[in-house]
């Protein structure tokens, strides 16, 4: 079982070398950098890792193509804000000593996320699983805006793997705040958007405070104390933005088809 190890980049200067370090168990690293000014392919190539630069596509065909560079067939996505736990090595380490015929064809592994100085519980944030060991023969990214992701082909065999992909994200209040404003919101209407959804001021209203209850009380954000009580406000802040920015759009199409009404 050869396995390629993948990370997307953009300016990861802090982050790549402990993300490479972690994944030093792998047959092969592969970086696709889009376009750093900083250190980030020096340092990773300096960790031993085949760097590719690619104009960026999107997080799901970025993350695709690095797929696609690899040489095994076994492919492991990494990003740069994550590391590989101990035990979740072991568990990889375990399943490499296992004869074909007894691996499933793709491994989903749980995400523990480090938020204002502790690992968190509750909130929807854990155990987050992600499917990120795979057989790219049987799954590919599909191609999303926002919150990413492999589809296996019909009939492929999933499991689970113990052991954690620890994500250390979110640097502080402020940043937190930006991802939400120049990242997920806006990404998560567009998402909407193409899917044909659409809002109300009904549910625009009822967006933020929905979503706090169900990140605080109905998914035990309030284990985690003060750093439940922000995960969920944050999240009652994205629910009513991208439903906010949901709605611009509705109205700018709607304006747009009025004009074209009239010529």
């Amino acid at each position: 079982m050869n396995i390629s190890a993948t990370i997307i980049t953009l300016n990861e200067e802090a982050n790549i070398r402990d993300a490479c370090e972690s994944l030093a168990w792998a047959d092969e690293i592969i970086v696709v950098d889009s376009g750093s000014t900083d250190k980030t392919r020096e340092i990773a190539q300096a960790c031993g890792a085949r760097v590719i630069e690619n104009d960026w596509p999107g997080f799901a065909a970025q993350k695709q193509f690095a797929a696609e560079q690899s040489l095994y067939d076994w492919v492991f996505s990494l990003d740069a804000d994550e590391r590989v736990s101990e035990q979740l090595k072991t568990s990889i380490a375990e399943l490499r000593r296992l004869d074909e015929p007894k691996l499933a064809d793709g491994y989903r592994i749980p995400r523990r996320s480090y938020y204002q100085g502790r690992w968190i519980k509750g909130g929807g944030w854990y155990p987050d699983l992600q499917l990120r060991l795979f057989k790219k023969s049987r799954g590919r990214w599909e191609p999303r805006h926002i919150h990413e992701s492999v589809k296996m082909d019909p009939g492929a065999r999933l499991e689970k793997l113990s052991g954690d992909i620890l994500h250390y994200s979110v640097r502080d209040s402020a940043h937190h705040h930006r991802m939400i404003g120049e990242r997920y919101a806006p990404l998560a209407a567009q998402q909407m958007f193409e899917e044909g959804r659409r809002t109300t001021n009904l549910k625009i209203a009822a967006a933020a405070p929905a979503a706090f209850v169900r990140s605080y009380f109905l998914k035990g954000g309030f284990r985690d104390g003060l750093a439940g009580i922000s995960i969920a406000s944050f999240a009652a802040h994205h629910a009513f933005l991208k439903n906010l920015m949901l709605w611009e759009k509705q109205k700018a199409e709607s304006s747009t088809q009025k004009a074209e009404g009239r010529k």
